[in-house]
């Protein structure tokens, strides 16, 4: 018990080392990505940090067996380079006790992983998508900055705000220029308020403009109009919003994959319930990768295993996309694929089973 709540110690605190690192790399990158969405007007900066929450459970679905995995590595290497490895098997421990120490963490591990693939990461990925969905949904003036000039869609004109109260639904001073529809006359629009409303019949959007001055009139020509008004209602174009994400079936809970019958749940389902027996995989292949010899350095295998690893998960993506579009007469294409891994692990452990095998057949 001693040597298993050491061997714990060090696998379980190293793991938290690497995917915290993992998650940070993962995290800076897709908060760059928002950053630069919030800054073009796609998204509110306020929904920046919720939107990485309710995608946080599934980064750390896929992060987590690697961290186990890197951190099994790190952690045994070390023990191989200070000889304790040496000094635990003349005390009688075999790496088949390691291995099933090992796997009983993995087993804690796999547990978790399995409560974000089955039900958080789903359950964060609808969310992500209802509020990426009601970001897409808004109009191009609910989406300006104040201070800045914001070209029109469909080359509509620009439109500038001074400020923004009232949580963003009211705008302040704001001016639009631009042409009138089938002729060249030019629209110059100024106004002290401005808000957006929805029609409750038509559900169509409008722009109402409260207190404001309009000129009208084609350049060159002494046509100019001017029109005060005291409110003034314009029509805004619904923005397109796709019907369905791209991956419409990592938006379903593992109850609603259960009675899907198209490919692609049947292929969501399965790689959902493949990623703890995936955990349990990559223990068992770290355990082997991570025999090292004092001379040879604690990081000497260290990046062949992890390739080993990228291209185990690169074969697992590959099986899934092939059992969603269909291109593969193997029902269970993604099983085989850890079959596989699974038996390249069972040879690691004792290189002279592929001998054995070989001689008997």
């Amino acid at each position: 018990m001693i040597l298993f709540r050491y061997l714990a110690r060090e696998m379980l605190q190293s793991m938290a080392a690497v995917s915290l690192v993992l998650l940070l790399v993962i995290l800076s990158g897709r908060f760059v990505r928002y950053l630069a969405e919030a800054a073009s007007g796609k998204l509110d900066a306020g929904v920046v940090f919720t939107l990485l929450s309710f995608r946080l459970p599934g980064y750390l679905e896929l992060i987590l067996p690697l961290g186990l995995f890197i951190a099994i590595l790190l952690a045994y290497g070390r023990l191989y380079i200070d000889s304790e490895m040496t000094v635990l098997s003349a005390c009688g421990v075999s790496e088949g006790t390691i291995l099933r120490y090992s796997l009983v963490c993995g087993l804690a591990v796999a547990a978790v992983v399995a409560f974000f693939s089955l039900y958080l990461s789903p359950v964060g990925a609808r969310a992500a998508e209802s509020l990426l969905a009601a970001q897409r949904n808004r109009t191009e003036f609910e989406t300006l900055k104040p201070g800045r000039f914001h070209r029109l869609s469909n080359s509509a004109g620009v439109a500038y705000v001074q400020g923004v109260d009232e949580g963003g639904k009211t705008l302040r001073n704001v001016f639009l220029a631009g042409k009138d529809e089938g002729s060249d006359a030019l629209s110059v629009m100024t106004a002290k308020t401005g808000y957006t409303i929805t029609d409750d019949k038509s559900a169509k959007r409008f722009l109402v403009l409260g207190q404001g001055v309009q000129y009208r009139g084609s350049p060159g020509q002494a046509n100019y109009e001017e029109v005060e008004f005291a409110t003034y209602q314009q029509y805004v174009p619904q923005p397109a919003v796709d019907a369905k994400p791209k991956k419409f079936s990592d938006m379903l809970s593992t109850f609603q994959l259960l009675k899907a019958t198209d490919k692609e749940a049947k292929a969501t389902l399965q790689w959902r319930l493949s990623m703890p027996v995936l955990v349990l995989i990559v223990v068992a292949l770290s355990v082997p990768l991570a025999r090292t010899q004092p001379r040879t350095g604690r990081y000497a295998k260290l990046i062949p295993a992890i390739l080993l690893y990228v291209v185990y998960l690169v074969l697992a993506n590959a099986a899934r996309g092939a059992m969603e579009t269909g291109k593969n007469s193997l029902p269970f294409l993604l099983w085989w694929v850890h079959g596989a891994f699974a038996l390249l692990a069972w040879v690691l452990f004792d290189p002279k089973r592929l001998l054995f095998w070989k001689v008997a057949k």
